[in-house]
């Protein structure tokens, strides 16, 4: 029996959970859950914000631990190698985004907190291609967050080809953005965060930005026009989307990987006079994940997080709640 913690209703309280995972597939691994991040999609599936969910929920995709079990049929990994899991807890494995190794834009991908038991565990199943090696070097505590928030924000730097000399924007310095101003910066790139308030300025620049914009000042947004080669939009909001299409530069792309719900109202001629462009993307593969893992140790980045103990589950999800957290909440065994 795994052991696990649940949600039973939209919003609710999660309460100790059992199930019988049954028999191992042969290309599944099981990993025993040492620490398990806490991301806001976990909330979106807990709340069923996406209309998804089918209860009871185990949430939960930020998964560092150690292989406890192989498949029959798996042979690149072993039992007591540290792992992590993501978003995707398996793929179709036949069609044609599979073979060419963007398993994650697999339209048939097994998400692993939707119709899939997660990491609020003491234990997760997995297909094996789906799970990531940990190289020496990486910080356990803090890896977990790197598997869902690291790889949407490194994911775009080798999709879309972004340069050394490019000038890029965050807007959004939270759980995903703080991230996207470490690598960014490591990655060569001029930085600028759009920060809400004096506090985030401060932080920004410790964490990457080499400059700010006030995001609630227009005319200090106006002033920007046409400096940005790409701008990283990480929040859930609806914002004035075109003031900040003005700040890109001929060719320049405005990209989305925070989840805004809203319609996005967008004037195309801005679009069309400077040959702009607007785009999305989602986690990256098993391959970008392993790339961006190496990158980050090279670098000796990793998210800035709070620890709580799976005890604490309900404690730890309310901080996520409150929007205080600085910057990723960690379940640790």
């Amino acid at each position: 029996m795994i052991k696990a913690y649940a949600a039973f209703e939209p919003k609710g309280e999660l309460k100790p959970f059992e199930y019988d995972p049954g028999e191992l597939k042969p290309m599944e691994v099981e990993i025993d859950v040492h620490y398990c991040g806490i991301c806001h999609s976990d909330l979106s599936v807990i709340d069923s914000e996406w209309g998804e969910s089918t209860y009871p929920v185990v949430a939960g995709h930020e998964v560092v631990g150690k292989i406890s079990q192989v498949g029959s049929h798996v042979r690149y990994l072993k039992v007591g190698q540290i792992v992590g899991l993501g978003w995707h807890a398996g793929y179709c494995n036949k069609c044609s985004l599979c073979h060419a190794g963007d398993n994650n834009l697999c339209a048939n991908a097994q998400a692993t907190i939707v119709g899939h038991y997660g990491g609020f565990a003491d234990k997760v199943r997995a297909a094996s291609n789906s799970v990531v090696p940990i190289p020496d070097g990486i910080d356990l505590e803090s890896a977990g967050p790197l598997f869902c928030g690291g790889s949407t924000v490194f994911n775009p730097l080798l999709q879309f080809d972004i340069k050394p000399t490019d000038k890029v924007a965050v807007i959004g310095i939270g759980g995903l953005g703080h991230m996207a101003l470490k690598f960014l910066n490591a990655w060569g790139c001029e930085v600028t965060a759009f920060t809400s308030t004096g506090s985030k300025k401060k932080e920004a620049l410790s964490l990457g930005a080499h400059h700010t914009l006030n995001s609630r000042d227009k005319n200090e947004i106006k002033s920007a026009a046409g400096r940005f080669d790409y701008i990283l939009s990480t929040v859930n909001v609806k914002l004035d989307w075109n003031l900040y299409l003005s700040t890109l530069s001929p060719r320049g792309r405005l990209h989305f990987v925070g989840a805004t719900l809203d319609p996005l109202d967008i004037g195309v001629f801005s679009l069309i006079s400077a040959q702009r462009s607007v785009s999305g993307s989602p986690v990256g593969s098993p391959a970008t994940v392993a790339k961006m893992l190496d990158f980050a140790n090279l670098h000796q980045i990793k998210p800035e997080i709070e620890k709580f103990k799976f005890t604490d589950i309900n404690k730890a999800i309310e901080r996520l709640r409150s929007g205080e957290a600085r910057y990723r909440v960690v379940l640790c065994r």
